[in-house]
C-alpha cells in the first residue's frame, strides 16, 4: 500500500470527524446528550490527523506482533468506543469522576511506558510466534499482554451496551444495531494489533470512519422527526381557476393556489380520503390536476410527497377521534383512513414524534 493512498485515507478520515464535531457540537448547544458524541469525535479527529502527518513512517513499518503502540491505540480506542454512543441514559459516562475512574487502567499503563521510554528503556519487537513464546515472562510482553487483556474487557462492556440500553424505551433501534457493528469494528482491531497488517488497518480506518458518519447521520434523522410539520391552514371558500397565463408570471403564487384548492378539497370531502383506497390518483383525478402540479403543490408548502400530505389529515382525523374516546382498540385507528395498524403507527410516529401506544396512553 503505497503512502498517499494511506494519507489520503487518513486525511479523509480527519476531515470526516471534524464535520462530526462541528455538527454534534452544534446541537450539544441545545441538548447535553449530544456533547459525549461531540468531544470524542473531536478526539479521532485530532488523532487520524496526527496519524496522517506520520503517513511514510507508517507505510514503511513493520512493528511485528503486539506492537506497545498499536495496543495503547487499540486501548484508547475501545474506551472512547464504549462510552459515547449517542442517547444511552448512562449518567455515570457524563460525569467526570465516574469517565476518570473507568479510564484509570489505561492512564497506569499509559504512564508506564511513558516512564520507561524517559528512563532510556528499549522496547523489544516481536516478530513471529516463537519469539513470542521465548520471551513471555518478560516485563515488555507481560504489559502487552496486560493491555491485550484490558482491550478486551473494554471490547466485551461495548458489546453488552446494547443489553443495558434495552432497559430504555427510548432508545432508537438503530443505536443498537449501530453498537454491535462498532463492536466486530473493534475485534477486527484488535486482530489487526496482533498481527499487523497495513492494508487491513486501512480497511479499518474506513469502516471505523462510515459507522461514526452513520451515526451522525441516523441522529440527524431523529432531529429532523423533531421538527415542526408543515400547518393545514383551514380553506374557507373554493379557490377560482385562474389562467394559465396568470400561473406562470408567479409561480410561487401559482403552486399556493393551487394547493389552497386542493386543501379545500380535502376538507369537505372527509369521507373520501377515509377509504384506506384513496391516495394520490384519486386525489388528483378529483381535483383536476395532473401527479406532478399536484406534487410541486404539496412540497410547496413543505410536505415531501402527496401521501405525507394526505396522511397528515388522517393523523389529525385519528387525534380527533383518540380525544373523543372512540379509539378502543388498535383495529378502530383504520377508521381513520389507513389500510394497515403497522401503516398507522410508522405515521404517527412520523408526523407527531411519539409512538401511537404512548400517545393514546396519555390522553386516556
Amino acid at each position: 500500500m503505497s503512502e498517499n493512498l494511506l494519507f489520503m485515507t487518513l486525511g479523509g478520515s480527519a476531515i470526516v470527524h471534524f464535520v462530526i464535531t462541528c455538527v454534534m457540537g452544534l446541537f450539544a448547544r441545545h441538548r447535553v446528550q449530544y456533547l459525549s458524541l461531540a468531544w470524542v469525535n473531536g478526539i479521532f479527529c485530532c488523532t487520524t490527523l496526527v496519524a496522517a502527518c506520520f503517513s511514510s513512517e507508517i507505510a514503511s513499518a513493520q512493528p511485528g506482533i503486539l506492537h506497545p503502540g498499536m495496543l495503547l491505540a487499540l486501548l484508547c480506542a475501545c474506551y472512547l468506543q464504549s462510552i459515547y454512543p449517542l442517547n444511552i441514559s448512562m449518567p455515570g459516562f457524563l460525569q467526570w469522576e465516574r469517565m476518570w475512574l473507568y479510564a484509570s487502567p489505561i492512564l497506569v499503563l499509559i504512564g508506564i511506558y511513558v516512564g520507561a521510554a524517559l528512563l532510556g528503556s528499549r522496547i523489544v519487537y516481536i516478530y513471529s510466534a516463537s519469539e513470542l513464546a521465548a520471551s513471555i515472562l518478560s516485563s515488555d510482553i507481560l504489559m502487552r499482554l496486560c493491555a491485550l487483556i484490558l482491550s478486551i474487557c473494554y471490547i466485551v462492556n461495548i458489546f453488552l451496551l446494547p443489553r443495558r440500553m434495552a432497559r430504555h424505551a427510548n432508545v432508537p433501534h438503530y443505536l443498537i444495531g449501530y453498537l454491535l457493528a462498532m463492536g466486530l469494528s473493534v475485534v477486527f482491531y484488535t486482530y489487526i494489533a496482533i498481527l499487523y497488517d497495513l492494508r487491513l488497518l486501512a480497511v479499518y480506518v474506513v469502516l471505523f470512519t462510515v459507522l461514526n458518519l452513520y451515526l451522525m447521520f441516523r441522529t440527524l434523522e431523529t432531529l429532523a422527526l423533531q421538527l415542526p410539520r408543515p400547518v393545514i391552514s383551514e380553506v374557507s371558500e373554493e379557490q377560482e381557476t385562474k389562467a394559465k397565463e396568470q400561473e406562470e408570471e408567479d409561480f410561487n403564487e401559482a403552486n399556493l393556489h393551487r394547493f389552497q384548492s386542493i386543501n379545500y378539497w380535502m376538507q369537505k370531502h372527509r369521507k373520501e380520503w377515509k377509504d384506506s383506497t384513496f391516495g394520490r390518483d384519486r386525489l388528483c383525478q378529483a381535483t383536476g390536476l395532473n401527479r406532478h402540479l399536484v406534487l410541486q403543490s404539496v412540497r410547496s408548502q413543505g410536505f415531501n410527497n402527496v401521501h405525507d400530505y394526505i396522511n397528515s389529515f388522517r393523523v389529525t382525523e385519528l387525534k380527533r377521534m383518540i380525544a373523543r374516546g372512540e379509539v378502543k382498540s388498535m383495529s378502530d385507528t383504520l377508521l381513520a383512513g389507513f389500510g394497515t395498524t403497522q401503516t398507522v403507527r410508522a405515521c404517527f410516529f412520523k408526523a407527531e414524534g411519539i409512538s401511537l401506544d404512548e400517545y393514546i396512553a396519555k390522553q386516556q
